[in-house]
């Protein structure tokens, strides 16, 4: 003779002890969202300089960069260099693309009174600390900035 649970296969307690774990998982994740715990916020600081970017590729698979607002131009960045430029900018233009959206408007290069230096996109809403790539990586493009700026 077997003797089988009048609960079924999986005993209620069990079900309602899952049940419970969940619920509390999702108030849980809830509150500290709605409260911010775990987040990280940096402080607003002001723009001390920014670049409006053109990108444009050249035949021999170069990129080069010019001031938006003069037309001057303000680096090429040659193929095997500037490794973290080329794939930064590339990805900003491939995502523009994807979005419908044609690639004549500038990226905005901005330095801020922290230090920090942020690439954004107006048209589709991308905006990319770029010192969160490591510094090495930033200095590329401040770099950029410092040969084209415009203090604003």
């Amino acid at each position: 003779m077997t003797t089988q649970a009048k609960d079924g296969p999986i005993p209620s307690a069990a079900l309602l002890g899952a049940g419970a774990l969940l619920a509390f998982s999702v108030v849980a994740v809830g509150a500290a969202r709605i409260g911010g715990v775990g987040l990280t916020r940096m402080p607003e600081t002001a723009p001390v300089a920014r670049l409006a970017l053109t990108v444009a590729d050249r035949p021999d698979g170069a990129i080069l960069l010019e001031d938006s607002a003069t037309g001057r131009p303000i680096d090429t960045v040659e193929p095997g260099s500037g490794n973290f430029v080329r794939a930064t900018l590339r990805g900003f233009a491939q995502a523009r693309l994807r979005a419908g959206y044609t690639p004549e408007k500038p990226f905005l290069l901005t330095r801020y009174a922290d230090g920090s230096l942020t690439l954004s996109d107006e048209t589709t809403g991308r905006v990319v600390n770029l010192g969160a790539f490591g510094l090495e990586n930033a200095r590329g493009f401040a770099k950029i900035l410092d040969e084209g700026s415009t203090a604003r």
